[in-house]
C-alpha cells in the first residue's frame, strides 16, 4: 500500500538519518499508524519531514523529533509514563505501546478530546488524557511528589521550555528519565535529565532543535513578544 510505503519512507529517510537506530523505536514508528492522529486537513503530510499543525497553533512533532525521543527514554514495557502536551495522541499511543501505563496531560480541551478518540480507536487502552495546564499545576504535583505513586519512571516534554523548570525532574523515580527540549528559537537544546539519586540528577545534550514553547511556560527575564 502507499501509506505503507510513505511511512517506510519516512523511517528509513528521516528516522534512521538522525541516528534512530534502535529496532524497538523503528518498529513502534511502524506500528502505530501515524496518520490517525493527523487532522484530516492536513493528512498529506503525514509523512513529510515537517510539524504537521494542529489547532489552537499547535503542531506535531516531526517524526526524526519523536523517534529521538522515543529512543532517549529507553522504555522496556514496565514504566509508568508522564507526558506533557499530548497533542492529537501520536507520542501518547508510541508511550503506551512501549510502557505499562502513560498520563498525559494537555492544556487545550480539544486537542484532549482528539487524543481520547484517537488514542481509543487504535486500542491504546493503558492511558489517560487530562485536561490540564501543567504548568499551572506543577506546584500541585510538586507536593505530591515524595509519595511513590505520584512518581513516574519516564517523563516526556512534547513543548520547550524557555527556561529550564526543575518541577518536572523531581516527579521522577530514582533512574527515570526526563527528556526536554530548552531554550529559545533559533536553536533549543534536547537534553535528557535522569535521576540518579532522591537529590542528584545527570543532564546529557542530545541534539539542537526547535519546537513550539509550552503555553504558559515560564520565560527568560525581559521577554517580550
Amino acid at each position: 500500500m502507499l501509506v505503507n510505503l510513505a511511512r517506510e519512507q519516512m523511517i528509513e529517510q528521516q528516522v534512521r538519518a538522525w541516528e534512530v537506530l534502535d529496532a524497538r523505536v523503528l518498529a513502534l514508528l511502524r506500528n502505530v499508524p501515524r496518520e490517525r492522529f493527523v487532522p484530516d486537513s492536513q493528512r498529506f503530510l503525514a509523512f513529510a519531514d515537517v510539524e504537521v499543525p494542529l489547532p489552537n497553533g499547535q503542531h506535531m512533532l516531526r517524526p526524526n523529533i519523536a523517534g529521538r525521543l522515543l529512543q532517549a527514554l529507553e522504555l522496556s514495557g514496565t514504566e509508568r509514563v508522564l507526558e506533557i502536551g499530548a497533542g492529537t495522541g501520536f507520542i501518547t499511543a508510541c508511550l503506551a505501546a512501549a510502557s505499562a501505563h502513560v498520563r498525559s496531560v494537555e492544556v487545550f480541551a480539544d486537542l484532549a478530546d482528539s487524543a481520547r478518540v484517537n488514542l481509543a480507536a487504535v486500542g491504546a487502552t493503558n492511558t489517560e488524557v487530562i485536561t490540564i495546564d501543567a504548568m499551572q499545576a506543577g506546584v500541585q504535583l510538586e507536593s505530591n511528589a515524595d509519595q511513590s505513586a505520584t512518581r513516574y519512571h519516564a517523563i516526556a516534554v512534547t513543548g520547550s521550555l524557555p527556561v529550564y523548570d526543575e518541577r518536572f525532574q523531581r516527579l521522577l523515580e530514582v533512574g527515570g528519565r526526563l527528556f526536554v527540549i530548552v531554550g529559545d528559537a533559533p536553536v533549543m537544546e534536547a537534553r535528557l535529565v535522569r535521576r540518579v539519586a532522591e537529590d542528584a540528577w545527570v543532564t546529557v545534550s542530545l541534539f539542537e532543535t526547535v519546537v513550539d514553547p509550552l503555553v504558559n511556560a515560564r520565560r527568560p527575564p525581559g521577554f517580550a513578544f
